[in-house]
């Protein structure tokens, strides 16, 4: 048989051909261009939300910086410091909604109601959360670590049983401020708001040093990746970036100390019936305050209650520092200072002194330049010299000084001694918020009123503390000078703040405790004006003093009483009084200046004890309770060993400090006026 020949390839078919070959290489290069451009130009792109498919990025939270005592302050035996608050771990309950059926539901949140309690509303909007068409749902809040537990052994049985992806429910760890010592300090801490910065996810303080200081204490958040597969739970994710968390602060404040103060300012209060009432301790050299304590308390971890109630607001505020008042005869330490810095301004100038502490100056009128009422003492005296005067706290010898001051020296002079010397009208700058500056009238200048500040009997009224406003840490600055022996300190709250970085080490942000920084404290006056003021101050606690119920039995001190009418509606009240005890203890080498305040005492009168309201009743008694047992704990050896009441066998007349002076004293002022 004979084969066929094959026919001819057309033309058209080559063509064909051709188009077929070229369209596949086409299609070809096309498929190696959207390759190349899928997985080299937007490679990342389709990465990261391939990843957002299974992966998502959580916030690793950081702890907020503590707050320490400070333990420096017992001598011989230092204690480890503690932490006055401190961030605790605690969890919020997530669910996936889109991960769950809803035919689960109600067994879900009927166990959660088992475990967490929850109320009706709380139930209702549980069941709310769950029906959302969400990857991320709140459930639970601020749960510890017990009910994270017992969530989870109640879970996971149930997840498996209902073929639910075990991460559907899932917990985030987050931190809350934790008060070992509950209400200690409350007033100065403050704490933060429940819920935190929904951008930045900063807490937001309520006030007081968590304001102040909220820029070191604050930290960055890290992140940590997690899976959405039922094969991973969300608790193996893995730190991609470290927290940074906040900076440590180390306050001068002694736990034990503010322990002790608080004890004894609210014992005090009940005793003497007042509205509020606060103690302050400073160190007298350096400035640090070891305890501040107020009563009414202020309970950080209850804040909303108090900022809600109107009636409780005012328990909020550091007293001590926002509120200034006229300081009464707790003033006239200072009013003798100047004095006697006056006569060192007269020896400069060659010219004979203005006065001498031993003089007898007549104060049996009152009557000064410029008054229409002559100045009043609680006890008429014919003469006195400088310490009858501030042991009997005699207004009428103040100003009889003070006249002699501006006659050759003038208003500008004593007003530039009270400003710089001793720090009134000027704020002390504690780390606190809202101090007061307090109010220091200025010669020539106007009242709002169109009344001049400064007038003629201006001097005489600022002599014995009145027509000027400070407030507490102003006055512990102030005699301070007399305790250092002549200088105008800095208080300050911190010792020092650190901050621990991730890799552990440590950066020194701020130390108080450098010597440089005390090095720069300003004598104001000499240590003999000083020395010559703190004896007067020691006649205060002994007997036939105003101040007698302030002794500290078994050391030496030095103080001084101030009972003042409190303004109200811009009058002199004469139901509201404000009374303060101030003084320093041992005198040589003082621990402490302490002052010690009743705001608005009863008014009522005792029998064989007098005006309750008086500060020599009502603060100087706190004032010994206080200093007694701080000096006990700070370990500080008693430097008056036979200075006890008569009754005690420890008593001896002869040897204990200051009652042969004392005795001097009262022979001298029987002479005198009689």
């Amino acid at each position: 048989m004979s084969k066929k020949s094959k026919e001819p390839v057309t033309f058209l078919e080559r063509r064909r051909l051709a188009l077929l070959a070229m369209a596949l290489v086409g299609l070809f290069a096309l498929l190696l261009t959207q390759f190349y451009r899928l997985q080299i130009i937007q490679g990342d792109y389709w990465e990261k939300r391939g990843e957002r498919q299974h992966f998502f990025i959580v916030t690793e939270p950081f702890l907020r910086g503590r707050f320490f005592s400070n333990p420096t302050v017992k001598r011989g035996h230092p204690e480890s410091p503690k932490a006055f608050v401190a961030d605790i771990r605690m969890f919020h309950l997530f669910a996936d909604p889109l991960s769950i059926e809803e035919k689960n539901h109600v067994k879900i949140v009927e166990a959660l109601n088992e475990i967490l309690s929850l109320n009706g509303p709380e139930m209702e909007k549980l069941a709310d959360q769950l029906l959302a068409k969400s990857r991320s749902r709140t459930l639970a809040m601020w749960l510890p670590k017990e009910k994270k537990d017992e969530i989870e052994k109640w879970w996971r049985p149930f997840a498996k049983k209902n073929k639910i992806p075990s991460n559907a429910l899932f917990f985030v760890t987050d931190y809350k401020r934790s008060y070992p010592f509950g209400k200690m300090l409350g007033q100065v801490l403050h704490t933060i708001q429940e819920r935190k910065d929904e951008t930045t996810k900063q807490a937001v303080p309520t006030g007081g040093l968590e304001l102040c200081l909220n820029s070191y204490l604050k930290g960055c958040q890290g992140k940590r990746i997690m899976m959405r597969s039922p094969r991973h739970s969300f608790e193996m994710g893995e730190v991609v970036k470290p927290p940074i968390h906040g900076a440590d602060v180390f306050l001068t404040i002694n736990h034990c100390l503010q322990a002790i103060c608080e004890e004894e300012i609210e014992a005090g209060v009940k005793a003497c019936g007042a509205k509020y009432g606060w103690a302050a301790m400073m160190e007298p050299r350096t400035g640090e305050v070891l305890a501040i304590a107020q009563y009414p308390f202020f309970y950080p971890d209850d804040y909303s209650r108090f900022f809600k109630d109107s009636s409780i607001a005012e328990t909020t505020k550091v007293k001590p520092l926002t509120d200034a008042q006229e300081p009464g005869s707790v003033m006239k330490p200072v009013t003798c200072a100047i004095a006697l810095m006056a006569n060192e301004e007269m020896k400069k100038r060659g010219e004979p002194p203005l006065f001498t502490p031993e003089e007898m100056i007549a104060t049996a009128s009152g009557a000064f330049p410029g008054r229409s009422k002559p100045i009043k003492d609680t006890k008429s005296h014919k003469l006195m010299n400088m310490d009858m005067a501030l042991q009997k706290s005699s207004n009428i010898y103040m100003g009889r000084i003070i006249h002699r001051v501006i006659l050759k020296l003038g208003d500008q002079w004593y007003r530039k001694a009270l400003a710089d010397s001793f720090g009134f009208g000027r704020r002390t700058f504690l780390e606190l918020p809202a101090e007061s500056p307090g109010v220091l009238p200025t010669p020539g200048k106007m009242h709002p009123n169109g009344k001049l500040e400064w007038s003629v009997p201006t001097p005489f009224s600022l002599a014995i503390g009145h027509n000027l406003q400070v407030n507490s840490f102003q006055l512990l600055r102030a005699i301070s000078v007399f305790a250092n022996r002549g200088f105008l300190v800095e208080p300050t709250l911190i010792r020092k703040i650190v901050r621990t970085n991730p890799d552990g080490s440590e950066e020194l942000i701020l130390d108080n405790t450098d010597p440089e920084r005390i090095s720069k404290f300003k004598r104001v006056i000499s240590k003999e004006i000083a020395e010559r003021v703190v004896r007067g101050m020691k006649f205060v606690t002994k007997p036939g003093g105003g101040g007698f119920r302030g002794e500290v039995y078994g050391y030496t001190e030095a103080g001084k009483t101030g009972t003042a009418n409190k303004i109200v509606g811009g009058q002199y009240s004469k139901k509201n009084y404000i009374s303060t005890f101030i003084g320093f203890t041992p005198v040589v080498k003082p621990a402490f200046v302490l002052l010690v305040t009743m705001d608005e005492p009863d008014i009522t009168y005792k029998p064989g004890v007098g005006h309750t309201y008086y500060s020599g009743i009502c603060t100087a008694p706190v004032f010994s309770k206080i200093a007694t047992r701080a000096l006990e704990y700070m370990g500080v050896e008693p430097d008056d060993p036979y200075g006890y009441p008569p009754k005690d066998p420890r008593y001896d007349e002869k040897k204990a400090d200051w009652i042969g002076e004392t005795k001097k004293l009262q022979e001298i002022s029987q002479k005198w006026n009689n």
